[in-house]
């Protein structure tokens, strides 16, 4: 026992914790920043020599602890006896708040962010905090542009990991992620979640406007635009501002003259691909909207949202002018030249056929 107390009776002066004599002296390094062993491929300090040692091993490749299990080499013993983890699914360490348990120190720390709410990594640019070093060092990537992550098929580069895995099963076929209601497969375990919703009619997403709701985010999120008037998406040719990216993609084409679509009956060519399966039904003579009243059935559904105005009297178009109100826009355009002396084509057309004599109608 006596001997036991003559190992601990040096006391550190600046922390006042006890050591032996020879372990004094390398704690002092502690205080003082004395890192006296250099590593002589890029001069990195240690306080120890067994740093050192370790250190030395990442650049001679050298993984001298092996998993019996798995193979699996590491460069430092505490690495094989955490990874050994794996196999015997030991989780020595609890979350005092959710009784979780993880089998790294590490992973609990990290965790007990969740409950203090603690985010000690914050961003030099934009100020935003992180919980997590790792992703703080992928949030940089959006300022810095850095995207290290690249495709060996296409070449398409990646500012983080994850996205590049996801990305490579566009290559690969791999679909691994299988609906159990419908057999659907996804690339993408969200893409399942997200999905998975058509069948449990879950919408998560409400807006707080409108109340209306949403199965996905981004359907939310272009919805609220709607609301706040958010037009982020601009033509570069006219200005014209849109809240959806596809719209502006399709209104290009305006400007490029592509016309991409192409009907294979008539050849006949369209911008949107919307447009040309409505034109299809001139060929088809399919006619999936039905009015429930009379049963008269149209190619085009606003077609039907005009014709279902003659059995509910809805008149939406009023003129300013005199109040008259018309249940399609075309009347009330035509209407509206009455008040502005416009002289439309059609009443030109008829006009001339007073001098030509045609008499064709």
């Amino acid at each position: 026992m006596e001997k036991h107390k003559e190992h601990k009776s040096y006391e550190c002066s600046e922390c006042l914790k006890c050591f032996s004599k020879k372990y004094l002296v390398t704690h002092m390094r502690v205080h003082t920043g004395d890192k006296p062993y250099q590593c002589s491929e890029c001069l990195k300090c240690f306080i120890v020599k067994g740093s050192l040692v370790t250190h030395m091993r990442v650049h001679t490749g050298d993984k001298p602890y092996q998993c019996s299990e798995c193979l699996k080499c590491f460069i430092v013993k505490g690495s094989l006896v955490t990874h050994m983890r794996v196999h015997t699914e030991d989780k020595p360490y609890q979350c005092s708040d959710c009784l979780k348990y993880f089998n790294r120190k590490g992973n609990l720390v990290t965790h007990m962010r969740v409950h203090t709410g603690d985010k000690p990594y914050q961003c030099s640019e934009c100020l935003k905090c992180f919980s997590v070093k790792g992703s703080l060092v992928t949030h940089m990537r959006v300022h810095t542009g850095d995207k290290p992550y690249q495709c060996s098929e296409c070449l398409k580069c990646f500012s983080v990991k994850g996205n590049l895995v996801k990305h490579m099963r566009v290559h690969t076929g791999d679909k691994s992620y299988q609906c159990s209601e419908c057999l659907k497969c996804f690339s993408i375990k969200s893409s399942l979640v997200t999905h998975m919703r058509v069948h449990t009619g879950d919408k998560p997403y409400q807006c707080s406007e409108c109340l209306k709701c949403f199965s996905i985010k981004s359907s939310f999120v272009t919805h609220m635009r709607v609301h706040t008037g958010d037009k982020p998406y601009q033509c570069s040719e006219c200005l014209k501002c849109f809240s959806v990216k596809g719209n502006l993609v399709k209104h290009m084409r305006v400007h490029t003259g592509d016309k991409s679509y192409q009907c294979s009956e008539c050849l006949k060519c369209f911008n949107q691909k919307g447009s040309l399966v409505t034109h299809m039904r001139v060929h088809t003579g399919d006619k999936p909207y039905q009015c429930s009243e009379c049963l008269k059935c149209f190619s085009v559904k606003g077609s039907l949202v005009r014709h279902m105005r003659v059995h509910t009297g809805d008149k939406p178009y009023q003129c300013c002018e005199c109040l008259k109100c018309f249940s399609d826009k075309s009347s009330f355009v035509k209407h509206m030249r009455v008040h502005t002396g416009d002289k439309s084509k059609s009443s030109f057309v008829k006009h001339m056929r007073v001098h030509t004599g045609d008499k064709s109608y």
